[in-house]
């Protein structure tokens, strides 16, 4: 797909993320963070796909027979855990080192996952059961078009999950005055008035005919790292349905 198609991605934004992928898969690399956030994502999105579609809670499989699609995958992080709980898997990132890291990785892993380099607007007129963006929407050129983009994606009766910073004065301290300060995430990885606050993405994705149906906190517990919480101020994730 031609670059001058893909509205939403920012190149800026891809090739920063780009010079990330060989490290990605590193615990503790530059993408450590995401690492330390995957466990707390990974729960909530358990518990999503469990009330969503009701069921076995204690089995390994709860997508068995359905498709999930990974925005913003960059080298599979959550992709392939998406694979192991038995989804026909998909991950579409920005960056192409991102998807070659990722196609290695899985492939090596033994999983069976359809990568693809590029932005929202290359999956015009496929549509998946499980949609998921997590840190992502805050990175992208046209946030109204994202949505749409997401949106297009999710099927009929299908489940969206989103994850994001809220912007408070927590996020602009913790993640890029000390986060970014001390190399705990690579610099120039935020852009604090890109940050969307829980109510104006909630009337984004209304406008796109979504309905957010609950909403989460991600807090940083100095013993646990980074748990579910009632409190949005610094990240926080949204489960999202067709309105």
């Amino acid at each position: 797909m031609a670059n001058a198609t893909i509205a939403t991605v920012d190149p800026r934004e891809a090739e920063h993320f780009g010079r990330l992928a060989a490290d990605w898969w590193n615990p503790k690399g530059s993408s450590a963070m995401l690492h330390r956030l995957n466990p707390a994502r990974l729960a909530y999105l358990r518990d999503a796909i469990d009330d969503h579609w009701g069921g076995d809670t204690g089995g390994f499989s709860p997508l068995a027979g359905r498709t999930a699609l990974d925005v913003g995958c960059g080298a599979g992080l959550l992709t392939e855990p998406l694979a192991r709980m038995g989804a026909r898997a998909t991950g579409l990132d920005a960056a192409p080192e991102n998807i070659g890291a990722a196609r290695a990785h899985a492939e090596a892993a033994g999983l069976d996952i359809d990568y693809i380099a590029g932005g929202i607007e290359a999956l015009a007129g496929r549509s998946f059961d499980l949609v998921v963006s997590m840190e992502v929407i805050e990175h992208v050129a046209d946030v109204p078009a994202f949505i749409a983009g997401l949106a297009g994606a999710l099927a009929e009766s299908g489940l969206m999950v989103l994850s994001t910073p809220n912007r408070t004065w927590l996020s602009r301290v913790a993640m890029i005055t000390i986060g970014e300060g001390v190399g705990a995430v690579p610099k120039g990885t935020h852009d604090w008035d890109q940050f969307l606050t829980p109510d104006e993405l909630t009337a984004q994705l209304a406008d796109a005919g979504l309905k957010v149906i609950e909403t989460r906190g991600l807090r940083f517990s100095p013993a646990r790292g980074f748990v579910l919480s009632e409190d949005t101020s610094l990240d926080y994730l949204v489960t999202v349905v067709r309105a």
